[in-house]
């Protein structure tokens, strides 16, 4: 009763944006370091404690810098199309908070137990099991893919937008990107030193130096970069090479390679439905799809 009280009290303080065709609850649960946070349940308007079948079930981290409730916008109502639910958290780094998590390993074991958090918030929720994904953004597409090399955490598949895998790299690139300048001062502290004096902490964060795992797990995955990312502005050591250590062990990868800018492509009005529609989460017909034959379990 207490907890079920919790999610009311947390919709009516933090009220997302309404779409047509889906709402969005939110209930708190406490993180890896006690610390309570939001988390955003996007389900199909219909759904809910009178009519609930099974239902697929996507784990959605936000970007850097943003919280749970912006990543929302990538998702608006296309969930309706489905059917399935979609939680974003809020998280929770090892220092500097949800903001700035960038794959702390307490923030990957938060976003593990999320199916386990929103049944328990909401008791008529039911998820299909065997059809639990992890799709994210930037920050959040790094954490994905840290998830899905966990041996205890079962994932049908995971798609990852505009990813960071090697953030040692990704330190030296801030101190010479435009507007990011401020970034290696909050790594140290979040990290907790820089990639010299600190590498097994930035290795840990950095899907690149777990990519057998990930391998291993033959999690269909799809990789999403570009080339005009101003971003993550050295794609060249971050997803494509990453995506030729995944080929090369005979990962199940699949990727694709635009132009776009950072964070367009996860948008229900870009190339998200692509990636949704592969899973099979919305229906394929009417959607392009760039994969080759025999990827998508769908097709």
């Amino acid at each position: 009763m207490a907890r079920a009280l919790v999610a009311i009290v947390s919709a009516l303080l933090v009220a997302p944006p309404a779409h047509a065709g889906v709402r969005t609850l939110t209930f708190t649960y406490r993180s890896h370091a006690g610390v309570p946070r939001h988390a955003y349940l996007v389900l199909p308007s219909w759904y809910g404690a009178a009519r609930h079948p099974s239902i697929p079930f996507v784990i959605s981290p936000h970007g850097r810098g943003v919280t749970g409730r912006y990543n929302l916008r990538f998702w608006g109502g296309i969930a309706a199309r489905g059917p399935f639910a979609v939680v974003s958290p809020d998280g929770q780094g090892r220092r500097l908070g949800p903001a700035y998590s960038w794959g702390y390993r307490g923030q990957i074991d938060d976003l593990a137990r999320m199916p386990a958090l929103a049944m328990r918030a909401f008791p008529w929720l039911r998820i299909d099991r065997k059809r639990v994904y992890a799709i994210g953004d930037s920050m959040g597409a790094q954490e994905v893919l840290l998830l899905a090399a966990r041996r205890n955490v079962h994932l049908a598949g995971v798609a990852a937008f505009d990813p960071v895998s090697n953030i040692a790299a990704r330190y030296v690139a801030w101190g010479r990107t435009s507007g990011e300048q401020d970034l290696p001062a909050k790594a140290r502290v979040e990290i907790g030193g820089t990639p010299a004096s600190a590498p097994g902490a930035y290795a840990a964060r950095s899907p690149i130096d777990v990519v057998g795992a990930i391998a291993r797990s033959r999690i269909p995955l799809q990789l999403w970069w570009s080339k005009r990312d101003a971003v993550i502005t050295d794609q060249d050591v971050q997803s494509a090479r990453f995506y030729d250590r995944l080929v090369a062990l005979h990962a199940r990868v699949a990727g694709v390679v635009g132009d776009w800018q950072h964070g367009h492509a996860m948008h229900p009005q870009t190339r998200l439905p692509e990636a949704l529609a592969c899973f099979g989460l919305i229906p394929a017909r009417g959607v392009a799809s760039p994969f080759g034959a025999g990827f998508c379990p769908s097709r």
